[in-house]
């Protein structure tokens, strides 16, 4: 198999997106690098058809949303990005997804080197039964990181804004934490395998105010070392964080499709579609 380390020099390889969105051709003065390119998408659970044709672009070091009403697939397209779906027996995933140029679903890619370089953070904070430090190395032992791993704790809980709220209680249960404390601790695990993508499913839906605000602001400073692909199902949200985003509906059969991706101002201001407005403004959904 082929294990995705490094990724190779992005600017080595194309990464200007195929103008299969609607749209694309007008945006293509401003088009961001691509770190993710997701081409011609479809994912079965059985013979049930979930999500079609799917085709977008992910720009590096942005955040980019995927927004749209319950069951139209926002999190099975997120868990394509690194092949959870693997794992869910009944699932089969027809297209590419490019990371870096490299079909993350080729055969001879290993599923758990696209798990090192694209991270996930789930809806429901789940921290190990571990102590906040055990949390945080454990990953990076199991994968085999050669470093101070004192040092590399810090380092995350830092770059997850924790670390000044737990510092005197390394050897305490993450279980211990708040909820917002919680997410912010698996933020911290994730970023111990020093991803280059992180997917957020729902980060916040658990969350209070004082606390979703916390990750918003956290999201805004990671983008300067990672890529970050958000599933919301709060569209203000949407608005306030992400540089894109990505609708998406149900359409005949209740598979899910992409409607548009725009730059989030555009999407939000003057959308393409009919159906993108019609969400927006609380017509449906």
């Amino acid at each position: 198999m082929t294990a995705l380390s490094n990724p190779p020099n992005p600017v080595a390889i194309d990464t200007r997106p195929a103008n299969h969105v609607s749209g694309a051709a007008e945006h293509a003065d401003r088009v961001e690098p691509a770190v993710i390119q997701v081409r011609d998408l479809s994912v079965y659970y059985g013979q049930f058809h979930a999500v079609g044709g799917v085709t977008f672009d992910v720009p590096q070091n942005k955040i980019t949303a995927l927004i749209g009403p319950s069951g139209c697939g926002k999190s099975t397209v997120l868990r394509c990005i690194n092949r959870m779906n693997d794992l869910v027996p009944t699932a089969r995933v027809v297209g590419e997804i490019n990371y870096h140029g490299v079909n993350i679903n080729d055969p001879r890619v290993d599923p758990v080197g696209v798990r090192r370089r694209i991270g996930m953070v789930f809806q429901k904070p789940n921290p190990f039964p571990k102590s906040i430090y055990d949390n945080v190395a454990w990953g990076a032992k199991v994968n085999g990181i050669r470093a101070n791993m004192d040092d590399l704790v810090e380092q995350c809980l830092r770059r997850a804004a924790l670390w000044d709220e737990v510092h005197d209680k390394l050897q305490q249960s993450g279980l211990a934490l708040s909820g917002g404390q919680q997410q912010r601790l698996c933020i911290a695990r994730a970023l111990a395998n020093n991803p280059d993508v992180i997917l957020m499913d729902e980060p916040c839906s658990a969350l209070d105010p004082i606390s979703t605000l916390r990750i918003e602001d956290l999201m805004r400073e990671l983008i300067q070392d990672v890529t970050i692909v958000i599933v919301t199902h709060n569209m203000q949200q949407a608005a306030r964080v992400s540089d894109q985003t990505v609708f998406f509906s149900l359409g005949e059969n209740r598979m899910g499709q992409l409607i548009e991706a725009s730059p989030t101002r555009e999407l939000f201001t003057n959308p393409r579609d009919s159906r993108t407005e019609d969400y927006i403004t609380g017509r449906f959904g």
